[in-house]
């Protein structure tokens, strides 16, 4: 099949890796707002991964394409999304599907009206950690569950030019922590109460972002998920799922490359500490593109549609509003 992937930065170079490797993409055509950057991509990767740099972005939707996806800039995600659904083309994009919930109603209406699937990227769902973590609560494994905790730390802030349109932390970060809260436990938040704070950086507060924040879920069983998430943990990047019940206690993202010191030492015992989310979750990037191709293929249903990426956005929504607000926000507040 012939793959357009519009975007060649950090994590289109990315994908455009896990799809070169894989066998049924025959062609892979990569655009970018800067020609010069799609080239230098396509000229980087081997001539067995088949890639060709195409000109302008344009070229994609008339390059007789199976399948596109997008990793292009957050502000061109619904563009592009819209413009393949159009052209009947099956879309893979990164997440947000648009910067708003206008836009992502409107991406959601013209996917329905055309038929047309396309599946965001919530790459924690594809981790193996995480999905056997879903497998032992649906088994009983753990009885009945009491508590879940779930953790996303980065090493160091991103670029102060990245923060404006970033959408803040609990849209751009935390956002994936209750993905993947409502995919492991299939329950639904009731309410909300976030808090956060500014101790690094002054750009963040400049734009009225946090660098640090956490949030308390109330799920619909009674069930409490606490997130928290920061730009600043030095010691690596951290991204763990801890999940609690009447019977077990299990977690995800923890072994030898954790970013975590047990105390009382041992030692000094080297640790090659997770550098960023694409070192930590590089296999869950493979599976989730590989999940694409075979949706593409007829092979599979949808596994992330934009219905999902819709419910993450309404929490992610109601901890801004929590925060802002500093009140406990019920999530029907937020729902249109």
């Amino acid at each position: 099949m012939r793959i357009g992937l519009a975007g060649a930065g950090r994590i289109g170079a990315r994908h455009a890796v896990a799809l070169g490797a894989l066998p049924e993409v025959e062609a892979l055509l990569v655009a970018d707002a800067d020609p010069c950057r799609a080239r230098d991509l396509a000229a980087r990767l081997s001539p067995a991964a088949r890639v060709r740099a195409l000109d302008e972005v344009e070229e994609l939707f008339a390059a007789g394409l199976d399948g596109l996806v997008v990793a292009a800039a957050t502000d061109a995600h619904a563009g592009l999304v819209e413009r393949a659904v159009s052209a009947d083309i099956p879309v893979f994009c990164e997440k947000p599907l648009a910067s708003d919930l206008h836009g992502t109603f409107q991406i959601m209406a013209a996917a329905t009206a055309a038929g047309v699937p396309v599946q965001v990227g919530f790459q924690r769902r594809f981790d193996a950690g995480n999905a056997a973590a879903r497998e032992a609560l649906m088994s009983g494994r753990l009885g009945w569950l009491h508590t879940v905790r779930s953790c996303s730390f980065d090493p160091a802030p991103p670029p102060a030019e990245y923060v404006p349109s970033s959408g803040g932390l609990f849209r751009d970060c935390v956002i994936h922590d209750l993905d993947l809260i409502r995919f492991v436990t299939g329950r639904e938040a009731v309410r909300v109460t976030a808090a956060g704070a500014n101790r690094g950086d002054e750009f963040f507060r400049e734009h009225g972002d946090i660098d640090t924040g956490s949030a308390l879920l109330v799920l619909d069983d009674g069930t409490l998920a606490v997130v928290s998430a920061t730009r600043y943990n030095a010691a690596g990047y951290d991204a763990r799922l801890e999940l609690f019940g009447s019977k077990d206690s299990i977690v995800t993202g923890l072994d030898d490359r954790t970013p975590a010191t047990p105390l009382p030492e041992r030692g000094p015992e080297p640790r090659n500490a997770y550098c960023g989310f694409m070192d930590r979750f590089a296999d869950a990037y493979d599976a989730e593109l590989r999940a694409f191709v075979d949706m593409v293929a007829g092979r599979r249903g949808n596994p992330c549609p934009p219905e999902e990426a819709l419910e993450a956005f309404y929490l992610a929504e109601a901890c801004e509003m929590s925060l802002r607000e500093g009140r406990a926000v019920g999530t029907d507040e937020v729902r249109r």
